[in-house]
């Protein structure tokens, strides 16, 4: 099992050590790339501290719309979303290579995956904009959703994505961060949902159902109040209960269905 994060959204946990007290325990990082957050100097700062911790590194493209951080849906033309992601992988590529490291992986962000894991278009115009760059990428979305058979039938190999700090909704959606109770702030109940995840493929919803939630990664955000606190939970849960850690293969993952 893999355990993500998207980092370099917020200059200030750089700097203070927040961002880099998270990746003792995690497998691999999704790297804000200049869209809804990120510049120059803060993809080389996380890039560089994901080399330090041996951890796989993948770009985290969003909407070019920083003063909502990429979490507001956007209508944009197929084209003009493919330049998007294009642009940012590229942007981040060219980071990873002055350090001596390669991206792995790319994960949407916010609004455009959201909006991608219910729209084929969206979905198809994201695989087309990192096709450009290269399609030996793994692609990673919703656990569930329709927008990994999009990435599948583009020629990617894929990651399901699960979250540890997020609720569902009955239907495998996340729940909205416009409700109360969206994010789990919890460490213990946030370790109860990845071993859940993990264990089971199976997560409870806000209606207090299970629904399945089959997936190879897990994802805990780096700006959720406490995110420390709920990595190192997560980590201990899943390792205690003699599941291994490590990022996804893009082998192991091409013929999931």
């Amino acid at each position: 099992m893999d355990l993500n994060c998207d980092m370099g959204e917020m200059p200030e946990q750089i700097a203070d050590g927040t961002q880099e007290s998270l990746m003792p325990f995690l497998t691999s990082v999704n790297v804000a790339c200049g869209g809804h957050a990120g510049d120059l100097r803060t993809m080389e700062a996380t890039i560089r501290q994901a080399l330090r911790w041996k951890l796989a590194v993948g770009a985290h493209p969003g909407w070019p719309d920083p003063a909502n951080f990429g979490r507001v849906p956007l209508n944009l033309a197929p084209a003009e979303i493919a330049d998007i992601v294009f642009e940012q992988v590229r942007a981040l590529a060219e980071v990873a290579g002055k350090c001596a490291a390669r991206i792995v992986h790319v994960k949407p962000h916010g609004a455009l995956y959201n909006q991608a894991a219910g729209d084929p278009a969206i979905a198809s115009a994201i695989a087309a904009g990192v096709a450009r760059f290269s399609r030996d990428l793994l692609l990673v979305g919703l656990a569930g959703s329709s927008m990994l058979d999009v990435f599948r039938q583009a020629g990617f190999a894929v990651a399901a994505e699960a979250f540890a700090d997020r609720r569902y909704e009955p239907d495998g959606r996340l729940r909205s961060r416009k409700f109360s109770g969206a994010l789990i702030h919890d460490p213990a109940e946030a370790a109860r949902q990845a071993l859940r995840i993990a264990e089971r493929g199976a997560a409870i919803a806000s209606d207090g159902s299970e629904i399945a939630v089959s997936a190879q990664t897990i994802c805990i955000h780096g700006d959720t109040t406490g995110s420390p606190a709920i990595a190192s939970a997560v980590a201990h849960a899943v390792r205690q209960a003699g599941i291994g850690l490590g990022p996804p293969s893009r082998t192991s993952q091409s013929d999931m269905r």
